[in-house]
C-alpha cells in the first residue's frame, strides 16, 4: 500500500514536466503527505483534451457516497479490482489521473517485530507519475469535493524487501493512454498497471518520525544513521532538487 508520500518540487516545474496548461496552482511543498490532505493531481480536461494540474484531497469519495467520512479508507485502489469494485469502476472508466510524487514511504518489519521506515524514489531523480483515479462528490448543500486514490500493484523484487505492494509508477509514454488521450480498452489499461523495473528505484532508510503527521520537513529524507538495512535497501538519496 501507500500511506505516505512526498512532493517537494516547485509546481511550475511539475507543470512543465507533465505538460499541463492551466494556471499552475500555488501549492506548498510537503515531505509527509498523509491521507485526507491535499496534493497535486494531473487530469485531462474532457472537452479540450488538455492536461490540467489541480489540488485534490487524498482519499476517494465515490459519487454515490452519502458522506465523505470514509474517504481515508480509500487512499489506495488495488489494480486487480479497478474494473469490478463499485468504489472504483466508474472512476476507472471515466476519471483516471496521474498523481505526481517525488517518492513515497513504507515501513519494513525486522526479525524482532520492529519497524523501519524507508523512502522510495526514482534513482534518476525524476518525478514519479503514479496512476490514480479521481472523483467529484457533491454535498447536500451543493458544494463539490474532489478527491483521488493511488493505484497499487504487486511490488517488484527490490520494493518487495520492504513491502509486498507499491504504487503503479507509469512511464511517460503511458501518460496519454492512462489519461484517456488515446482510445484504449479496459484490458489494455490494466496491462499498464505493473510494477516498475527494480533497477529504477532508489530505497534508503529514514527516521520513523514520518509516522507522525505533524512532522513535515526536508530532514525526513535524510538517511537514518542508526539503521542497518540490507545492502539492497541502502541507496544514496537521488537529487530531487530539480525537475528535468
Amino acid at each position: 500500500m501507500c500511506g505516505r508520500f512526498f512532493l517537494q518540487r516547485d509546481p511550475a516545474g511539475l507543470a512543465r514536466y507533465f505538460e499541463t496548461v492551466n494556471p499552475t496552482p500555488n501549492h506548498p511543498a510537503s515531505w509527509n503527505v498523509a491521507p485526507t490532505q491535499t496534493s497535486l493531481v494531473v487530469r485531462r480536461h474532457p472537452e479540450s483534451g488538455e492536461r490540467h494540474l489541480d489540488p485534490l484531497r487524498w482519499g476517494l469519495v465515490p459519487r454515490w457516497a452519502k458522506d465523505p467520512k470514509d474517504a481515508a479508507k480509500l487512499i489506495n485502489a488495488r489494480a486487480d479490482g479497478l474494473a469490478e469494485k463499485p468504489s472504483f469502476r466508474d472512476a476507472f472508466a471515466r476519471r483516471r489521473c496521474i498523481v505526481p510524487m517525488d517518492g513515497f514511504y513504507e515501513w519494513r518489519k525486522d526479525d524482532t517485530g520492529g519497524k523501519q521506515a524507508f523512502a522510495v524514489a526514482l534513482a534518476s531523480g525524476e518525478p514519479m507519475g503514479v496512476a490514480g483515479l479521481w472523483e467529484g462528490w457533491k454535498s447536500p448543500q451543493g458544494d463539490w469535493l474532489r478527491t483521488f486514490t493511488v493505484v497499487t500493484t504487486d511490488a517488484n523484487d527490490k520494493q518487495g524487501l520492504v513491502h509486498h505492494r507499491m504504487p503503479v509508477i507509469l512511464p511517460p509514454e503511458a501518460f496519454d493512454a492512462w489519461l484517456g488521450a488515446e482510445p484504449a480498452e479496459a484490458a489494455d489499461l490494466l496491462e499498464l498497471l505493473v510494477p516498475c523495473p527494480a533497477e529504477d528505484l532508489a530505497i534508503w532508510p529514514v527516521d520513523n518520525r514520518i509516522g507522525r503527521v505533524t512532522e513535515n520537513d526536508a530532514g525526513l529524507l535524510k538517511r537514518d544513521p542508526l539503521a542497518h538495512p540490507p545492502p539492497e535497501l541502502d541507496d544514496s538519496p537521488p537529487d530531487l532538487a530539480h525537475t528535468p
